[in-house]
């Protein structure tokens, strides 16, 4: 054992430990030498010994004596509770600004974890209530030199919230607009104007002097008005010490229109020294025209990538007709509370979460879902606000209300989900961080080479271009869109389909997948008995033996006495009574049915009973056993007269997604706790190859670790809560919708539908989306990489080629367009079809 070495704590009991040794006689496990938290030691009884902690456990890292730490007990850490705030952070023009406003935050006593979203303009933080408060995180940004929104009232509704925000986005973009439009029009005479000097003929006849200050006059309100805000950002984050997007432009543009005013006022300052006064308004006021185009453009196309959660905020009903005694009273649905009882008729939306208690109905639940099928509602059926109410009428009593409701839970966990951050965006939060500051040296840089290399006729005018031309074309916009607007869009394109990602990272993960895990019951199957054959020996009427054992049936609560009921109900055999009723624990039931005893239950109850069954029974019977079927033999009057045979199916649509799923080159493997022969006749019925049998619920997570070690990437699809473990396990988990909460907590992603195709949709989006996003970040550092060098003027010593700064402030403007379009691109995404 070396100086390096730590001793964890507890002897042989870290299943994380990276290897063991041995020392004194005893087994240590060691730790892998990167934990965190530290604690005070006795120095006499560890000499130049640092504690740390590894998974709860203490220990000592040797120091240069090599004297070894006793074994301490293990440390059982207190977890601290935090908070989480949202804020709408106002100003942000560029990632750069997103990146600084995050490290504001991040700096500020008390918070944990800061992420700020430049698409969404959201900052969320983590912070510890004792040290922070939303009020100082407020603070903090507005230190920065950002705005923040005023926070909504406690009483508004997350629909109001956002229709609040998107009427303050509305006024800005026309606000903008209007700036837009008195640029282009003034830019557009500056340009004309500009044109004269290009005529010989033309501007002889012209005094230059006062067409200098025309082209001024005209300028000024482009700066003034139009180009205002850009200035003003650059200054307040020269003031924080900060650079942005804003200060290239203002210092391009301004560097242009200082020249040019120089030129105007005190043009024989220039003579003087053998240069002609040329004046560059034209492209002061084109710039800011092209700019403020693509802004306009880029704010056009942020809005269209929240279309699916604002339509999902957008379905919520805003009345419920609540029934009060004899009366139905239409109440606003900020009213409406738990117990009330709320009528839904035909053709209506269903107002809130609850619980069908008179009436019947088919709802359509394609927005939560995505099922364009229509479910059947009973009394006892649970029904969603925002559903769909189809054929029949019906009433509920509430449940949920406000916040709790599957569809606010649903917008809560998109918004959550566009406003994380995937792992793939890490370089270019990097690149953000220091990009403006390279870009200023860059083009100081050029402005020097190009003064001291250029003849002497052209430098100045050289360099100034080319200096303009590299703040201009710089665009750390891109970068800063290029990953979250492919999240905002896939994340509600998911939710459209029924696939709720709960964050970015999980988004991620999911194109990585090798393998899919699928837990057999209520994941590729049902999850629940059904009839499967009912027959009847020879003699016998279908219809009066399946009454007879309905009858029975009804008075049992056994699984499998429930499915019999419900496939006695799809026949709609009349009911009749039964009378003495007696439950058999382990075989069956009995009861008498007109008068005549009636059995049914396992083969040992017949056996017990002394009965025998018709040849034709028994060999029937063991076809249904052969074919892992459980069986039920039914004896009325002391005869064999019916077998009916129940089985866990298989969904219809399973064997079509897990088809879809191979093709995507993934190898899909089966987990179930039944027996090798039942498991293997499952697999084969949907075309998969490797399946684990009997196995454990507490085996389940390990099934997904030696998955993994075989170096697969392993997603996890299953729906109970045994499943849990594995899915937290598991590379990134699937839960399915009609599972437990507790299996949709563990999960990265919840699929709304019972059904595997979702596993289809989710890994086919995450595909799409990580494709767009790797296109997105091409598209976004290539033209940095190739625009700034063009624009520094490395061609013109080559070909004579050089960069306008017109054509750089339109290519800049359309470099953040090109990213978004790019992102919309996933509005066409189809999941898959069941």
């Amino acid at each position: 054992m070396n100086q390096q070495d730590v001793v964890c704590g507890m002897m042989v009991d870290a299943s994380s430990a990276a290897h063991r040794s041995h020392f004194n006689d005893k087994e240590y496990v060691f730790c892998s030498a990167n934990c965190q938290h530290k604690f005070e030691a006795d120095p006499t009884q560890y000499l130049e010994a640092e504690l740390v902690t590894t998974g709860g456990t203490v220990a000592a890292r040797l120091g240069q004596s090599g004297v070894a730490a006793a074994v301490l007990p293990p440390v059982v850490p207190v977890p601290v509770a935090t908070a989480l705030a949202t804020l709408d952070i106002e100003g942000m023009t560029c990632a750069s600004c997103a990146s600084f406003v995050e490290k504001s935050l991040s700096r500020t006593p008390g918070v944990h974890k800061a992420l700020v979203n430049y698409a969404t303009e959201r900052a969320t933080v983590e912070y510890l209530p004792g040290q922070a408060t939303p009020e100082t995180l407020r603070e903090a940004v507005v230190k920065a030199g950002y705005g923040v929104a005023a926070p909504a009232a406690p009483d508004t509704s997350a629909a109001d919230r956002q229709a609040e925000l998107d009427q303050q986005k509305a006024l800005a973009y026309q606000k903008l607009k209007r700036r837009l439009w008195v640029a282009v029009g003034l830019a557009a005479v500056v340009m004309l104007l500009s044109m004269v000097m290009l005529w010989p003929a033309l501007s002889a006849r012209i005094n230059m002097q006062a067409l200098n200050y025309v082209l001024l006059g005209l300028t000024l309100p482009v700066l003034l008005y139009s180009g205002r805000e850009f200035y003003t950002s650059a200054w307040n984050a020269f003031r924080h010490r900060a650079a942005n997007m804003d200060t290239l432009i203002a210092v391009g543009t301004g560097a242009a229109f200082l020249y040019s005013l120089a030129a105007t006022v005190a043009p024989h300052l220039f003579m003087q020294h053998g240069l002609m006064p040329e004046v560059y308004y034209d492209t002061t006021a084109t710039i800011i025209a092209l700019i403020l185009m693509g802004k306009v453009l880029e704010l056009r196309a942020k809005t269209q990538t929240s279309a699916a959660i604002k339509s999902l905020m957008g379905l919520q009903a805003k009345t419920a007709r609540v029934v009060h005694g004899e009366q139905e009273i239409d109440l606003p649905i900020e009213q409406v509370r738990p117990g009330d009882v709320v009528v839904v008729r035909p053709g209506e939306k269903v107002a809130t979460d609850g619980i069908v208690v008179l009436g019947h109905s088919a709802v359509d639940e394609a927005m939560l879902t995505g099922e364009s099928l229509p479910v059947a509602k009973n009394v006892g059926d649970p029904v969603y606000g925002a559903t769909l109410n189809k054929t029949g009428s019906f009433r509920f009593r509430v449940t949920k209300v406000g916040a709790e409701t599957m569809l606010s839970q649903i917008v809560k966990l998109v918004e959550d989900a566009q406003g994380s951050r995937a792992p793939i965006q890490r370089l270019a939060d990097k690149v953000s961080a220091v990009f403006v500051p390279t870009v200023v040296c860059i083009a100081i840089l050029t402005f020097v080479l190009w003064f001291d290399l250029a003849p002497e006729a052209t430098r100045f005018p050289l360099a100034l271009v080319n200096f303009v031309a590299v703040l201009i074309i710089a665009c750390p916009c891109a970068l800063g869109l290029a990953t979250p607007t492919a999240i905002m869009v896939s994340t509600g394109k998911g939710a459209e389909n029924g696939v709720l990602i709960r964050n970015a990272e999980a988004l991620e993960k999911a194109h990585q997948v090798t393998t899919i895990l699928l837990d057999k019951t209520g994941t590729i199957t049902r999850g629940e008995p059904t009839v499967t054959d009912f027959i009847v020996a020879p003699g016998q009427t279908p219809s009066q033996v399946l009454q007879t054992v309905a009858a029975v049936e009804r008075q049992s609560e056994h699984p499998l006495a429930e499915a019999v009921v419900r496939y006695a109900e799809a026949h709609q055999v009349p009911s009749v009574p039964a009378q003495e009723f007696r439950a058999v624990e382990g075989r069956g039931a009995s009861a008498l049915v007109a008068g005549e005893r009636v059995l049914i239950g396992n083969q040992r109850l017949l056996t017990e009973a002394s009965v025998e069954l018709p040849a034709q029974l028994t060999e029937q019977a063991s076809e249904l056993l052969g074919q892992a079927k459980t069986v039920l033999f039914v004896v009325i009057g002391g005869q064999g007269v019916a077998l009916i045979g129940v089985a866990d199916t298989v969904r219809d649509t399973s064997a079509a997604a897990i088809r879809r799923l191979q093709a995507m080159g993934l190898e899909v493997v089966m987990m179930t706790g039944d027996n090798p022969q039942t498991a293997e006749k499952i697999a084969q019925q949907v075309g998969i190859k490797r399946f684990f049998a009997e196995v454990l619920p507490q085996d389940k997570a390990g099934k997904v670790q030696e998955l993994q070690t075989e170096g697969r990437v392993v997603a996890m699809v299953g729906d109970g809560i045994n499943d849990a473990p594995a899915l937290a396990r598991a590379d990134i988990g699937l839960a399915m919708g009609g599972g437990t909460d507790v299996a949709m907590e563990a999960a990265g992603i919840t699929l709304m539908r019972s059904d595997l195709q979702g596993v289809v949709t989710a890994i086919d989006l995450s595909k799409q989306t990580i494709r767009t996003i790797r296109q997105n970040l091409f598209f976004a550092f290539i033209y940095n990489v190739l625009g700034i060098p063009i624009a520094a003027g490395v061609l013109y010593p080559v070909l004579g080629i050089s960069l306008s700064p017109m054509l750089a402030a339109g290519a800049m403007a359309l470099s953040s367009v090109s990213v978004l379009t790019n992102s919309l691109r996933l509005r066409s995404f189809r999941g898959a079809a069941a």
